[in-house]
């Protein structure tokens, strides 16, 4: 796990809560098993096993508590949406990695923003706007509990300095309070789960044995030796399978030098249309893209291709967004929309472009763009130097650096869907949705309209810059709320496009022209779901559990990624441990190379993508899927 240099308080109390028990073992746990100790720990605290299952919000709200968390609502929410039924184990690590804990320095930073006076208070109102209105909004339910505390309010004022000192101490003491709980319950420390034991065995750190797929053998006890994951330390654990099975597949160095995708011979005559879209990464690690209706009018040959938006790109600067999968799937719509029938998606490759060529009849389908998740992913490095967005002249106006209008530039490119180099209400509104979480409406771009160059009720490129111009004058040149903008299309400090992914849908059709329209901008999820299982079913190979031939994990491999579903007939739930480690320049969208899956009765579920950390070189799956008992 990786930690920044300014690692925060809460995380050097999660080590000086263990270091007792550290000093009485030959090898110190890692900062990888100390956080994974950590989230047993919480857990444990709320339930009798690992094993169990999340079922309620307030469940989840008490567990992150316990894990010195202090969620909001809005944080609850965002992890327990109303299609959720439970979470497992797993699913809260992951929530624990991404709400990490915020340090007093973060904390007096956000509240110093506020103090007029330099006094260490703000008054009430001041921080019902700050809470309210910016970064993770609060509900003013949530504003009263903080301004009704005895300790740190007084006469309409709020002591954020003791606020903070308060909120750090209070999560500490709270996260040291469960793990020492689980120190002195030898029956909590013996509950394991995954890959991450709480004591490791000792062992000798300059040799540690290497396991053979040999050693897999039915209801024996299993050890594996996490060798290949830089993400965690080298660590052993023991588990009961019932039964496990193992999948090796070899791919070439730049196996995608084949290219199976041509075009149609006489493309040239047939008629095309074409919409841009983003991919773009959430703070929790979720994707969400556009999502489009088409409709053919009359039964056509057809040829669909995606690949990733061509911006402008430093020169000596590699572009990360252009080396992100990219697939589409075409969904016909059958009656309403809640009945989709998969067609068929973009299985076939020449270099980035993904693409299909087939015949469709006429009806209205949808497109769902997708990605692995491998490589569009959360950005580890740190940026160093900011870029500057703003600068004054010598006469004071107020002018946007040459950097921060190449970047609009760019940003307009990606949100003019049609290409048609303006800005229409509905594009426009895609982009409000992501920044701001609001729509533009007609009265608002009427405004828009009446001070911005505009070209046939559309907003122009300079328009658009002017209209960036505008709020920073609003703002008297303060950047913030540029960077609220730029970070939720996927810019880091230095205006590097790393946590998105711009693509261009291109369809043609011989016997009429195709009609695409961006509809929503949702998760990859759901319907797409379906639709990967649904192709991996369809074309993938199949192997089922040895003495479980209701338990069957299917396996698609691709010109560069692999992906595999399981499947579930059984009238029970069943937990499957993957093990990637034997499997050599690779990299998978779940980050962990050992980790663990529950699949509900019935059902089948994307259980992992897998793609080469390096295309140039031969990679090889080797992955074993094992029954837990």
């Amino acid at each position: 796990m990786a930690i920044s240099p300014g690692r925060d308080a809460a995380f050097s109390c999660q080590k000086s809560a263990l270091s007792e028990s550290l000093r009485t073992k030959k090898f110190p746990l890692t900062e990888e098993e100390i956080f994974y100790m950590n989230c047993r720990a919480a857990y444990l605290t709320v339930f009798k096993s690992s094993l169990e299952n999340i079922i309620s919000k307030e469940q989840l709200y008490l567990a992150l508590q316990h894990a010195g968390r202090n969620p909001s609502q809005k944080t609850i929410n965002k992890y327990w949406t109303p299609q959720t039924a439970k979470l497992n184990f797993d699913d809260f690590c992951i929530i624990l990695r991404k709400e990490k804990p915020t340090s007093k320095a973060e904390l007096l930073k956000s509240f110093k923003q506020l103090d007029v006076n330099d006094d260490g208070c703000i008054l009430h109102a001041d921080l019902y706007k700050l809470l309210t209105k910016r970064g993770e909004k609060m509900t003013r339910e949530e504003v009263n509990a903080v301004t009704s505390l005895a300790d740190v309010n007084a006469d309409g004022k709020f002591d954020y300095i003791k606020f903070c000192k308060l909120y750090v101490t209070t999560n500490e003491q709270c996260l040291k309070t469960t793990v020492e709980k689980l120190e002195v319950d030898s029956k909590l420390r013996r509950q394991q789960f995954g890959n991450h034991i709480e004591e490791p065995p000792e062992r000798d750190p300059s040799s540690v044995p290497k396991p053979s797929p040999r050693i897999i053998r039915k209801t024996e006890q299993e050890t594996f030796s996490n060798k290949g994951d830089t993400r965690s330390s080298s660590l052993a654990t023991t588990r009961k399978f019932k039964t496990s099975i193992s999948f090796t597949i070899t791919m070439g160095a730049n196996s995608n030098r084949n290219s199976k995708l041509t075009e149609p011979n006489s493309i040239k005559e047939w008629q095309c249309v074409q919409s841009k879209g983003c991919f773009f990464l959430e703070e929790d690690g979720e994707i969400i893209s556009h999502q489009y209706r088409m409709q053919i009018a009359q039964r056509s040959m057809v040829y669909l291709t995606i690949k990733p938006l061509n911006l402008s790109q430093v020169e000596g600067k590699p572009s990360p967004w252009l080396s992100i999968d990219t697939a589409l799937y075409i969904l016909k719509e059958n009656e309403s929309q809640a009945n989709l029938q998969l067609m068929c998606f973009t299985e076939l490759r020449n270099r980035e472009v993904f693409g299909w060529t087939g015949e469709l009849g006429p009806g209205i389908y949808w497109l769902i763009p997708s990605t692995t998740g491998c490589r569009l992913r959360k950005e580890i490095k740190p940026v160093t130097e900011e870029a500057q967005l703003v600068y004054r002249d010598e006469t004071g106006e107020l002018f946007l650096t040459k950097e921060f209008r190449s970047t609009l530039s760019d940003i307009f490119e990606v949100i003019d869907l049609d290409g048609n180099g303006l800005l229409s209400l509905e594009e426009y509104n895609f982009f409000e949705l992501r920044t701001s979480g609001e729509k533009c409406d007609e009265d608002a771009w009427a405004v828009c309209r009446d001070n911005f160059d505009t070209k046939k009720n559309e907003l122009t490129r300079q328009g658009f810059m002017d209209l960036n111009l505008m709020e920073a004058n609003d703002r008297e040149g303060d950047p913030r709320d540029l960077w609220v903008t730029l970070h939720s299309m996927g810019y880091n400090k230095a205006l590097e496009l790393t946590e998105a992914c711009p693509f261009v849908i291109d369809i043609y059709a011989d016997k009429c022209k195709p009609r695409i329209k961006a509809v929503h901008m949702e998760a990859c999820s759901g319907q797409l779901e379906k639709a990967i299982c649904k192709s991996v079913l369809n074309k993938g190979d199949a192997r089922v559990m040895d003495g479980y031939e209701n338990i069957i994990v299917h396996t698609y491999k691709r010109d560069t990624w692999i992906t595999s579903v399981i499947e579930n007939k059984s009238d029970n739930k069943v937990i499957i441990h993957i093990n990637n480690e034997l499997s050599k320049n690779c990299v998978n969208n779940r980050g962990l190379n050992i980790f663990a899956v529950e699949v509900a009765p019935k059902s089948t579920m994307v259980c992992q993508h897998v793609m080469p950390v390096n295309e140039r070189q031969e990679w090889i799956y080797y992955c074993v899927y094992s029954l837990i008992s």
